[in-house]
Formats: structure tokens, C-alpha cells, sequence
């Protein structure tokens, strides 16, 4: 009989233990927190539809294709000069083709300039033409030409030429010489920092 007692007694001990232990019973939702999420996860799916609504993009402008033509190699014609020429006389050590425009049609044996720049750059070019020794013929002659432009002047006289070719942007600083003589035509071909004297 003690054994039946002490028998119940654990296992009313042990039924009170395991109601004490149990799980906390399930929250249960009051019909307001039921309603607010409702609405929230209506919401939720408007604001995923339309982000997945794809926007009207503007197409890009089309190209308008534009025909620039070829560049030319010709040179613009250059004015005919009318200069009349007053000696110059000489002065002591200076020299007296310093003051002197170049004539379009100089005295002397016949021969023809090429003057051709290589550059891909607008230049201004000065030619000067030393004191020939036969008919005294010298002076300037100053002129721009485009870029990879020429000019060919066939109204020159065999002497000897000195050339400076420039450009605003300085890119082209260059110089050179040369003495044509025959009447064949010669060149000067102009580079960004030489002037190459070419025979025929």
C-alpha cells in the first residue's frame, strides 16, 4: 500500500509538472491586425506590379547622315599685284631687297616654285628671293596656304630662295633654302619643322 501512494503521488506530482511546463498557448489576432494586413499585402502586390510595368523609353534621335565633300587641292588664285617698284638705294650694310616687294613678273632667266605644305595645319609662308646678279631682281612675296595645300608660281627667275613657313598655333615653325637653276620646275616641301628643297 505504501508503494500505491507513493505511486500516486508522482503521478499527480508529475501531471502538475507538465501543466505548469506547457506550451504558451497560440496568440490568437484581433480583427484590426487582421484587417492592416490584409491591406499591407494588398498594397505590397500593387507596388510589385507596377514596378514590373516596363516605362516607355524614347528612342534615340536618328542619325542624319551629312555629306561633307573631299577636301581640294587647289589653291585659291592668288590677286595679281600692281606694284610699282621704286629703287631702294643702298644703305650702308643694310640690304636693299629688305623693303622690296617681289614682283609678279620678275627680270630674269625663267623658272618655276612648287610650294607645297605637307602639314594637315592653315600656314602663312614668306618667300624671299636673294639680289639675282644678272638684272638685280629681289624681294618678298608672303602668302597663306591650306593644309596638304600648294601653289605653283611659273613667273619666277632662277636665284636663290629662302622660305619660312609658321602657323598661328605655333605646331609649324620651319625654314629652308635653295637655289633653282634652270627652268624645270623645283619644290619646297614644307613640314612642321623643315622646309625640303626638291629639284626636278
Amino acid at each position: 500500500m505504501k508503494q500505491f501512494k507513493f505511486l500516486s503521488m508522482i503521478i499527480v506530482i508529475a501531471a502538475m509538472v507538465s501543466t505548469a511546463c506547457g506550451a504558451p498557448p497560440a496568440p490568437t489576432m484581433s480583427a484590426a491586425d487582421v484587417q492592416f494586413t490584409a491591406v499591407a499585402a494588398a498594397f505590397t502586390i500593387v507596388a510589385e506590379t507596377q514596378a514590373a510595368i516596363p516605362t516607355a523609353t524614347p528612342l534615340p534621335p536618328s542619325e542624319t547622315p551629312t555629306v561633307t565633300p573631299p577636301p581640294t587641292n587647289t589653291p585659291a588664285e592668288l590677286p595679281t599685284l600692281a606694284v610699282s617698284l621704286t629703287p631702294v638705294p643702298p644703305t650702308s650694310g643694310g640690304d636693299p631687297c629688305d623693303n622690296r616687294q617681289l614682283s609678279s613678273a620678275p627680270n630674269g632667266r625663267p623658272t618655276k616654285l612648287a610650294i607645297i605644305n605637307t602639314t594637315k595645319i592653315d600656314i602663312t609662308v614668306s618667300v624671299y628671293l636673294n639680289e639675282t646678279a644678272d638684272k638685280g631682281e629681289c624681294g618678298w612675296w608672303t602668302f597663306n596656304l591650306g593644309r596638304k595645300g600648294n601653289t605653283v608660281r611659273d613667273s619666277l627667275v632662277q636665284g636663290c630662295y629662302n622660305i619660312w613657313a609658321w602657323s598661328q598655333d605655333g605646331k609649324v615653325n620651319a625654314n629652308g633654302s635653295g637655289c633653282p637653276n634652270n627652268n624645270d620646275k623645283w619644290s619646297f616641301e614644307i613640314s612642321a619643322q623643315n622646309i625640303k628643297f626638291v629639284g626636278p
